[in-house]
């Protein structure tokens, strides 16, 4: 019993300590805005495109720094510019292009995943401009949330896979408390903004959509046979690993900014 219990939890406090240091760097950046948490973005970004390339060909980890620090610079030059530029994000896919041409296999994959990396960071450096740190907030927080109440679910009351051939130790139990979190989230700034209650069901949707980020890196490092993206944080694996949700969130938020009035749910 004490060995089980050890390999259920054995990694809680570790996870929890890097947890609360990435938290607190994470707020402290959204709350400064500007070139803090630009710069916080751009390095996020550029780190996860060097982890997408080292998971597909880790014999040529130089190139993948080349290739993070060419992110890194187009990203830097777009954030600083206008939103409604939306012809200068056709630079986005210098990236992924030089990766794809280069790689000798996955060129598909790398051309996509790096792609989605940098408008994913792009939108959330938008986000923090147009709509302003309580919107931020809140979409960091659906996400957090969501990982803390699906983890804690899913090891405490396990039950059914949700998809095993992906994801084997996501659960059924882990993914509706996620929902559940997310939407104590929106009725929290329900209560503390004048936000109305449809910010409960956008609220629910985002969760899935960060859980289907999360599903989308696992199917990744399944098809590329590693455990974690990197070993950057410990108990967490890789940058990627660890915001792979809040990218997932970000791209659908990006796609669902385009048809609706986001900033008509403003807190």
């Amino acid at each position: 019993m004490k060995d089980e219990t050890s390999g259920k939890w054995g990694d809680l406090t570790v996870r929890l300590a890097s947890g609360a240091v990435m938290a607190f760097i994470g707020v402290v950046a959204i709350i400064a805005g500007g070139i803090w948490f630009q710069m916080l973005a751009v390095f996020v970004t550029a780190v996860m495109v060097w982890e997408l390339w080292k998971m597909i060909h880790p014999e040529a980890a130089t190139s993948g720094m080349l290739l993070a620090a060419g992110a890194a610079s187009i990203l830097s030059a777009q954030v600083f510019g206008p939103t409604e530029n939306y012809e200068f994000l056709i630079l986005f896919l210098v990236v992924p292009l030089i990766g794809a041409i280069a790689l000798p296999h996955e060129r598909l994959t790398f051309f996509i995943f790096a792609l989605a990396l940098q408008i994913a960071g792009w939108g959330l450096v938008h986000f923090r401009i147009d709509y302003g740190f309580l919107w931020l907030l809140w979409l960091v927080l659906v996400v957090m949330v969501t990982d803390i109440f699906g983890y804690f679910a899913g090891r405490m009351l396990g039950g059914a896979k949700f998809w095993p051939t992906v994801s084997p130790k996501k659960t059924w139990s882990g993914t509706v408390a996620g929902w559940i979190g997310a939407a104590i989230v929106g009725l929290l700034f329900m209560q503390f903004t004048d936000v109305t209650w449809v910010i409960l069901p956008i609220s629910m949707v985002v969760s899935f959509a960060g859980q289907m980020g999360d599903i989308g890196e696992s199917a990744l490092k399944r098809r590329m046979k590693v455990k974690d993206s990197s070993t950057l944080i410990p108990g967490h694996g890789g940058l990627f690993d660890r915001f792979d949700a809040l990218l997932g969130a970000s791209l659908f938020m990006l796609a669902v900014a385009e048809v609706f009035n986001v900033p008509g749910a403003a807190f």
